[in-house]
């Protein structure tokens, strides 16, 4: 050892008794951290940048070796940490993404399922219209048949009464010239009377002709 090296020698023993707090500090505290804890990180890069200044300094290489591994362990850890929370926020950021396009999924589903129902039940709504339309025209077409059935029922009720009351009105005036033809029947030859007797007796065997047969004779037997 040279005579000009005791000055450097002395302060690297003084740097390493100055260094002997921060070596406990990095023990004690540091090495309980996580490898990756920004605290730990930091501080391991400033000690190891302190090594590395105070080795090259006072001539040390191992002392200078030792701060630039320090360094570059904690520059590599720092970007391990980085690349990790990178990845980490790539991570949340696509599992957010699956989750929108999920929940845009069951939401698309739900509003075909909802369009679906609306449209079946305006489907069985239409349907249900276009059965009581159907039910109300067959209703009034109903009607319709027994108003026009009742209709025609009595105008041939009508028709009925009034042929009844022609012939009870043909009946009493076949009747009333028959007893007439019956007074006059001493003045009546006998070819007469029997058409007299016909005609009281004709009405009721041969209906309305007959009875009108009945009249002709008995005005044939008026004028005889």
């Amino acid at each position: 050892m040279e005579i000009t090296d005791v000055p450097f020698a002395v302060l690297r023993f003084q740097y390493q008794l100055a260094r002997f707090p921060l070596q406990l500090i990095e023990e004690q505290v540091v090495a309980g951290m996580s490898s990756e804890a920004p605290t730990r990180l930091f501080y391991e890069r400033w000690l190891g940048g302190l090594d590395a200044a105070v080795g090259k300094m006072l001539g040390d290489p191992d002392l200078e070796k030792r701060g630039a591994a320090l360094i570059e362990r904690s520059d590599a850890l720092r970007r391990a940490a980085q690349l990790d929370a990178t990845a980490t926020q790539n991570q949340e950021r696509a599992d957010d993404e699956l989750k929108a396009k999920r929940g845009k999924a069951i939401e698309d589903q739900k509003d075909a399922r909802a369009v679906k129902e609306r449209e079946v039940e305006e489907a069985r709504t239409a349907a249900e219209e276009r059965k009581g339309a159907a039910a109300e025209a067959a209703q009034k077409r109903t009607a319709a048949a027994k108003q026009q059935a009742d209709e025609h029922a009595a105008q041939l009720k009508r028709s009925a009464e009034a042929a009844k009351r022609e012939e009870q009105a043909t009946i009493r005036a076949a009747e009333q010239k028959a007893t007439g033809c019956g007074a006059q029947a001493g003045r009546c030859s006998g070819k007469t009377q029997r058409r007299c007797q016909q005609a009281r007796t004709g009405g009721s065997g041969r209906g309305i002709g007959g009875r009108r047969e009945a009249e002709r004779q008995s005005e044939r037997a008026n004028d005889a």
